[in-house]
């Protein structure tokens, strides 16, 4: 339209002030406010409920991945942020299946400088073990504790925990569930 003009003041939802001219008439304030309401559509915000929750099982080899991003990447299906229905106060993630985690490989001097630390509560109770040695003994603590420091620290951690499954080889007892395969995510050069 040649001549028009509009000039609409809004201030968060409600209408302050309208004011539409065409070649020079004048229109109401009731039809500019008419007019400006009717510009966009009104959506519903989406709120995910307990009883909408649809888990699923993935399947992720660690065999030759970066501890790290593999960490990365089963905490984010955990809490469910892979999902569009992520919601930060509901527990939506999704069961995650961890086969291989002997095979995990880390970068740097890590092997002998990373320490894991537990505590018996007692005077002299600090017991230090080194990452070489905690790969040989129990390697599914590793990526457990690289996974839970990745995941928010309060009362729904715990409830993510219980969803991750951890295994030192290709075998797993959760066949039944059929879980998909996670694709493994590269390094880029």
């Amino acid at each position: 339209m040649e001549g028009a003009a509009a000039r609409i003041v809004f201030v968060g939802c409600r209408l302050l002030s309208a004011e539409f001219s065409t070649r020079g008439t004048e229109r109401s304030l009731l039809s500019a406010k008419d007019s400006a309401l009717n510009l966009g559509v009104a959506v519903k915000t989406f709120a995910l409920k307990k009883s909408e929750i649809a888990r699923e099982w993935w399947l992720v080899d660690a065999d030759g991945q970066s501890l790290g991003r593999l960490a990365t990447q089963i905490a984010t299906l955990l809490r469910g942020k892979h999902k569009p229905t992520f919601a930060t106060h509901l527990d939506n993630g999704d069961f995650v299946i961890v086969v291989n985690a002997a095979k995990i490989k880390v970068t740097g001097n890590k092997l002998e400088d990373k320490k894991y630390y537990t505590y018996s509560g007692y005077p002299g109770g600090l017991r230090t073990t080194a990452m070489r040695d905690m790969l040989e003994q129990h390697p599914e603590r590793i990526i457990t504790a690289a996974v839970k420091g990745m995941l928010p620290k309060n009362r729904m951690s715990h409830q993510l925990m219980g969803k991750l499954k951890v295994y030192t080889t290709a075998t797993h007892p959760h066949a039944a569930q059929n879980p998909k395969v996670w694709p493994a995510k590269e390094k880029q050069a």
